[in-house]
């Protein structure tokens, strides 16, 4: 069976949560799937000290044990190298692919996954603790003009196969087609800053997240944890605020402006581009399990899912406008 077919048939709605936890099985070798997410996380890592630093001062308070809420990624649609190519990894190890999103401003749709039950994960932390949640979205390229779509059709064709180790590319940190030129990465930016993120970027980890209300600290509430990051020098991403909030209120978020590197594109230019940022979560228990006690309290008795509004202001932080300030 075609992942594309075992995405409809494990498709399922999120939107009444029972009384117990649900979803699959873990399927596969699971000390081997922890590996190849931190393969992931050590990239991500590499790469963007604002995140790497923020996690050593969040451990350093308490030594906390820092366990993570998702994953996200970001892809193009188009070729074979769209939700698709990433999801396949995550559906083979017992991952359930839950609600579709969709950012019609951005041409963005995505896909969230819950990661299916462990034996037992309570006393580890990161990539050794809880399974996080993936998160995968994908670029919408046929609504794009033909220039963009020609630029990106022929790097996602060059590449072939590769879409088919679109997880050996985010644990390399490689991309699965050939450096772009600058002149083609700008042409992208001006029209869509996801995408000419995903060219340069490929596959890798767009982000991860922590989860706040598993921390044991005053940290654990998202707010305090925001000024605690800000007091410490860095830049929250403000676009619509710096804390997020769903409509039910019960869904918070935020995060870091993105960390740039510098990229040597193939025309011989060097330039600075956008790379990953580091978000932060925190899930309030659900109105019908507000009696609990906080010993009692489990994963699923919290607000479960994702929020367009929330991840349409999360994509910015990739964006040139909050680069800009927090160079600024």
């Amino acid at each position: 069976m075609s992942h594309q077919q075992n995405r409809h048939l494990t498709s399922v709605s999120d939107s009444v949560t029972p009384d117990r936890p649900q979803g699959s099985s873990f399927q596969g070798g699971e000390s081997f799937f922890r590996c190849i997410l931190a393969s992931m996380e050590a990239i991500y890592l590499s790469r963007n000290p604002t995140a790497k630093s923020i996690l050593e001062l969040v451990h350093s308070v308490d030594n906390e044990h820092i366990c993570y809420d998702h994953f996200a990624f970001r892809t193009f649609g188009v070729n074979g190298h769209g939700i698709d190519s990433m999801a396949g990894l995550f559906l083979d190890f017992g991952y359930v692919q839950r609600e579709e999103l969709r950012f019609p401003a951005k041409k963005l749709k995505a896909f969230w996954f819950s990661p299916p039950k462990v034996q037992s994960s309570d006393g580890g932390a990161g990539v050794n603790g809880p399974l996080p949640r993936i998160f995968i979205s994908e670029l919408l390229v046929d609504e794009l003009s033909p220039q963009a779509q020609e630029i990106i059709r022929r790097y996602t064709a060059q590449s072939n196969n590769g879409n088919k180790h679109a997880s050996l590319a985010s644990c390399l940190g490689s991309l699965t087609w050939e450096k772009p030129s600058y002149a083609e990465f700008l042409q992208l930016a001006s029209e869509s800053e996801y995408a000419a993120w995903t060219l340069v970027n490929g596959y890798a980890l767009n982000h991860l997240t922590v989860s706040t209300h598993r921390l044991k600290s005053h940290l654990r509430s998202i707010k305090n944890l925001n000024q605690f990051i800000e007091e410490n020098g860095y830049k929250l991403n403000s676009e619509g605020g710096i804390l997020k909030v769903s409509p039910d209120g019960l869904l918070l978020q935020s995060s870091t402006v993105a960390d740039s590197v510098a990229f040597h594109f193939a025309d011989g230019i060097e330039s600075s581009v956008p790379c990953s940022y580091i978000e932060f979560a925190e899930r309030l228990i659900l109105p019908q399990y507000k009696n609990l006690l906080e010993k009692e309290v489990k994963e699923f008795h919290r607000r479960d899912g994702f929020e367009v509004g929330n991840a349409d202001k999360i994509f910015e932080s990739t964006s040139s406008d909050q680069l800009t300030r927090r160079s600024a």
